[in-house]
């Protein structure tokens, strides 16, 4: 074999190698079933959005799949397992935060066909009506607008779902939204992209409605911008995510609205620190 093509070899054969290798890995974890943010066929919008953003910056999407609860950070990114996790509020003291990708608030969800149309927490018609609401896992814990029904005197209206669900259905957080198609509820208050997308998917009409204020008490939460979790530590990785959903804004709110996500394009000023 003569030299010249041996060189030539060692040239093919390195870049072979080099095309071969496989693109970095940004480990996602997610919730295997807990559309629309995510499911293990990856259908859901978070799933699409971190493919997106891996992709701009040269990277394969890896999942670690574990079940939402109360354990999930301390299981998930806190113990190193992954990279990122998708969709946490903006500045959330579990985790450094990206800049936000949405912005979006809680929601009032009735079947059409009730003709409520409820839209303030202070609608009079909330006293007579039973009320479906999402609650945590910790007593002490309680939702926004939880907390602002409960300051009106309206315990005895609420009917409460894990907002976890039941791990062993389809979409176990929908639970509440199916607790409004059986008429089990009159009205549910929710997440808003929980109500947008179901409302989107449901064969029976439903209506829903941003809840953006409490009027009683204007600082209590109820729309917050959406970001992705890292690590504190991880500070290159979270200039490179921003710069890419900074850059990808336009296609993610438009897959944001094919999803049925309701989104908020302004904060009130009490709002302002999230």
């Amino acid at each position: 074999m003569s030299s010249a093509f041996s060189r030539l070899l060692i040239v093919i054969v390195t870049v072979a190698s080099t095309t071969c290798q496989a693109a970095p890995l940004l480990r996602v974890c997610a919730d295997p079933n807990n559309l629309p943010w995510s499911n293990q066929q990856q259908q859901g919008f978070e799933n699409h959005i971190a493919s997106l953003l891996a992709n701009d910056m040269g990277m394969q999407v890896s999942y670690v799949w574990y079940p939402q609860g109360e354990k999930f950070f301390r299981k998930t990114l806190n113990a190193g397992v992954c990279d990122v996790v998708m969709g946490v509020p903006s500045g959330m003291e579990k985790t450094a935060t990206t800049r936000p990708y949405y912005t979006s608030s809680y929601a009032f969800i009735s079947r059409q066909d009730r003709h409520l149309a409820i839209s303030s927490l202070d609608d009079p018609r909330l006293r007579t009506l039973k009320i479906g609401v999402h609650i945590l896992s910790e007593p002490e814990d309680t939702l926004p607008p939880v907390y602002g029904l409960i300051s009106r005197g309206l315990v005895r209206n609420l009917v409460g779902y894990s907002i976890f669900g039941n791990l062993t259905e389809k979409n176990p957080s929908a639970d509440l939204i199916r607790a409004v198609l059986n008429r089990d509820v009159d009205v549910a208050v929710v997440w808003g992209p929980l109500a947008g997308y179901f409302a989107r998917q449901s064969t029976v009409p439903l209506r829903v409605t941003a809840i953006e204020t409490d009027p009683r008490n204007p600082a209590l939460p109820m729309i917050f911008r959406i970001a992705i979790g890292v690590r504190p530590q991880d500070e290159a990785l979270c200039r490179r995510l921003d710069a890419e959903i900074a850059r990808r804004e336009p296609e993610i709110h438009r897959l944001l609205a094919a999803y049925g996500i309701p989104q908020v394009s302004t904060m009130p000023a009490v709002q302002g620190g999230n």
